[in-house]
């Protein structure tokens, strides 16, 4: 059917007349259709590129500019905001976007003077760092992605939509999306660990939280993926540091989880800190322009981390105007607080350094995202104050935030069931980490209200009830050296040093544990030695902490090992001491509740590690799906000469991927396959029965492990490929069943090629990436 042409009247009258006056009446065919075909682009275009393109034609070169720069706020007064330094940057229409402000009250003020005194009244866009929560917090990204738990994923990244966004932030710096193998880096407490299927999976779900179904919605946020892309891979584990690897690593085990946050809608990308291939990311235009747009389809804005374009200097690769132009041409769109674009691009443009369609580029796309944000329509959605009463810190956000962070705690040990812990008697709770409150949100939680939260000795005291009684010691200080701790008592999370003597400290902890029935031990790090800039080249537990746990463990007293920490520890002196072991991360606003619902039982554990624990230092890294060598040690050996293994220690790490206990016990029956032989594009059936052995009801994650026989390239030993969460009342058996397709086998070759290659493969099912039953099956194209 032919679409009708909606042809304004004037142009049909003088073209009647122009067409009259014509001697070669030939023209007609061939005018005629170019003009019909420029009115029907005009009327068939999308009423945002209506809006961005009459706006973008009013814009000076200043003006667009403008729209590229995202300086930091600084927390600006109630009130003050006109009178503020960034105030005039913004009636000059030289300013983008803010961050790190926060308030309705406060953000509708700075919004006022964008489109009330600025010449073309574009509206600015607030962004935050919104990372595990906004006043209600979750779990640290690593400790939330121990519950495998998609829909309780999801649910955490949504109420930190709802809150933020009714706190006037309509932009989120997160997901986090970094594959790491290095616990030295601090930033794995950011991050969902070592695996790219799994951390594809949480990336779908953070992005699906943040934007809901609608960035139209007022309580609703953009997501911001980062960082792109390696930066998990930082050499020696050092923030900010060279990262470099093949391309087909970067495309098989880096690059899956910053492409499914894409493919999920994410609206924005921000660019690492680290270099790839040589040039660093900001200023990539392989990574940017190539792989993120071409490759993978990207239509939002990309956006620097916080001066990366400037640092771009201390790498070596030129002076400002030099690395801006280099981020404008790679495919950069927005400058965070550097201002090298605001300063350098309109001279780079005269010199013929850059193009005037780079700049427009750059500009349209964060133009559009305002669009898509419902900014043009209604600048002050977000500036809602009766929402900012309503719909933050609420009594049922804190409810799912301290259900949601008993999903992530990970049972590591408990030897002769010590937990969980009775109701009735005495407990000593003892340790640097027990009755710090400020401590429990981990690291970037900057919206939170630390004094709000609650500590592990409030936690064990509103869960144990009038039946039990605490005695509370500090025992020891989170390290010896006073200097490291003044490094990491910081943005508002003091450590609350003890000034005694050690051995002082040790006595009294230790005559509160003689006194009790039980020991609980709250040890671990404090909540900023992990994050950014963070990184430790000692992951063991602090010695003065071990010293202490020695003493108490010299009384004969049971001791419970309560773990805080923001990485995987090497923490095998403890494993083959201490009765239990139960790792809390850093659990939030309602960590000392959760922990305490976990420790008396009613929560049961089930939570799964994401990142392998090293038994020592020198393992790193260390990861389930490594390579196979041509020298593989073989299966329950430790050393063999010529072998690839160590002299001092054996290759197994301390905890596997996927690890965690229960307080009840899960038999895996027999795993059953559809065929053993299929063809094409049939369909594999796996299925397992699972039955909860135990006397108590209880979760498990059944994961599913392949590994690719024979390849083109060499394949890691095993590859998750699935998992399912599943609740199994007190004997009660359910069938677990995954249905696996050729997209599943799927990698890139040494082409580059994301294709599969048939063959065997070996399919293996388990609670863990180590204790898994095998099967072996053959595929052919």
């Amino acid at each position: 059917m032919k679409q009708r042409v909606n042809m304004p009247i004037s142009l049909l009258i003088w073209l009647t007349r122009w067409t009259k006056q014509l001697k070669r009446k030939f023209y007609l065919p061939v005018v005629l259709p170019i003009l019909v075909a420029a009115c029907t682009s005009t009327n068939h275009q999308s009423p945002m590129d209506r809006k961005i393109d009459g706006l973008m034609k009013q814009m000076t070169l200043e003006e667009k500019i403008g729209q590229l720069n995202l300086p930091g706020a600084g927390d600006i007064t109630t009130g003050e905001a006109t009178n503020s330094d960034i105030a005039s940057k913004i009636k000059a229409g030289e300013v983008g976007g803010l961050f790190n402000i926060k308030t309705a009250e406060k953000i509708r003020e700075v919004q006022k003077i964008a489109v009330e005194q600025s010449r073309l009244k574009i509206p600015l866009i607030f962004g935050m760092d919104v990372i595990h929560g906004y006043q209600t917090v979750f779990p640290i990204p690593l400790g939330l992605s121990c519950s495998w738990d998609m829909p309780l994923i999801e649910q955490s990244a949504r109420i930190a939509a709802i809150e933020a966004s009714a706190d006037g932030i309509c932009w989120t710096f997160s997901p986090m999306v970094d594959i790491s193998r290095d616990p030295r880096w601090g930033r794995m407490a950011e991050g969902s660990g070592e695996d790219p299927y799994l951390g594809s999976e949480i990336a779908k779900a953070m992005v699906k939280g943040y934007q809901g179904d609608s960035l139209t919605k007022n309580n609703t946020i953009m997501a911001c993926v980062k960082h792109f892309a390696l930066y998990g891979a930082v050499e020696a584990g050092r923030d900010y540091n060279t990262t470099d690897m093949s391309h087909i690593r970067m495309y098989n085990e880096y690059f899956p989880p910053y492409k499914a946050a894409v493919d999920a809608g994410a609206g924005s990308v921000m660019t690492s800190f680290n270099e790839v291939d040589g040039i660093p990311a900001s200023g990539n235009k392989w990574l940017m322009t190539d792989v993120l747009r071409k490759q993978w389809g990207f239509k939002g804005f990309v956006v620097t981390d916080f001066t990366a374009i400037n640092e771009m200097t201390a790498h070596g690769m030129g002076d400002l105007q030099t690395v801006s132009a280099l981020a404008l041409k790679a495919g950069v769109d927005m400058d965070m607080v550097g201002e090298g674009f605001v300063k350098t691009l309109k001279k780079s443009l005269e010199e013929g350094k850059i193009t005037q369609e780079e700049i427009d580029r750059a500009c349209r796309l964060v133009l559009e995202a305002k669009y898509k944000l419902g900014l043009f329509d209604d600048p002050y959605r977000y500036c809602d104050t009766q929402r900012a009463k309503t719909d933050i810190f609420t009594p049922e956000h804190r409810k799912i935030a301290r259900e949601t962070a008993a999903q992530s705690f990970v049972l590591l040990k408990n030897e002769k069931q010590v937990l969980p812990l009775q109701k009735k008697g005495t407990i000593a709770l003892i340790g640097p980490l027990a009755a710090n409150r400020e401590n429990m949100d981990g690291t970037w939680s900057v919206a939170g209200d630390f004094k709000k939260s609650v500590s592990l000795l409030d936690g064990i005291r509103n869960v144990a009830g009038d039946n039990v009684k605490v005695i509370y010691a500090k025992g020891a200080n989170v390290v010896a050296d006073s200097a490291l701790e003044a490094r990491v008592s910081i943005f508002g999370k003091p450590t609350y040093r003890d000034s005694r003597p050690p051995e002082v400290m040790i006595r009294e902890a230790v005559n509160a544990a003689r006194k009790a029935d039980v020991v609980v031990a709250a040890l671990g790090e404090a909540a900023e030695m992990s994050g950014e800039s963070s990184s430790m080249s000692h992951i063991e537990l602090p010695e003065n902490q071990r010293e202490l746990l020695k003493a108490l463990l010299k009384t004969g007293k049971p001791v419970v090992m309560v773990l805080f920490n923001g990485r995987p520890m090497a923490i095998k002196w403890e494993q083959e001491h201490v009765p239990a072991i139960l790792d809390v991360w850093f659990g939030g606003t309602e960590a000392g509740n959760a922990i305490a619902d976990v420790l008396f039982g009613d929560v049961n554990p089930s939570g799964k590690l994401t990142a392998t624990f090293p038994q020592n230092m020198g393992q790193v890294p260390i990861f389930y799906n490594h390579k196979n060598t041509g020298r593989p040690l073989p299966k329950g050996k430790w050393f063999t000469k010529f072998r690839s293994n160590y002299l001092d220690v054996s290759n197994a790490p301390l905890y596997p991927f996927g690890f965690g206990l229960s307080y009840t016990t899960f038999d895996y029956g027999k795993i059953k396959l559809s065929s053993a032989s299929l063809t094409g594009n049939e369909t594999l059936t796996v299925s397992v029965p699972v039955t909860n052995s135990g006397n108590r009801e209880g979760k498990e994650v059944v994961q599913l492990y392949i590994r690719d026989m024979v390849g083109s390239v060499t394949r890691p030993v095993k590859e998750l490929k699935g998992f399912q969460k599943i609740d199994l009342k007190a004997g009660e058996t359910k069938t677990v069943t995954f249905h696996i397709t050729p997209d599943d086998l799927k990698f890139y070759n040494y082409d580059l090629k994301y294709d599969w290659e048939p063959g065997d493969f070996k399919i293996m099912v388990g609670g863990n990436s180590r204790d898994v039953q095998s099967a072996r099956i053959n595929w052919q194209e």
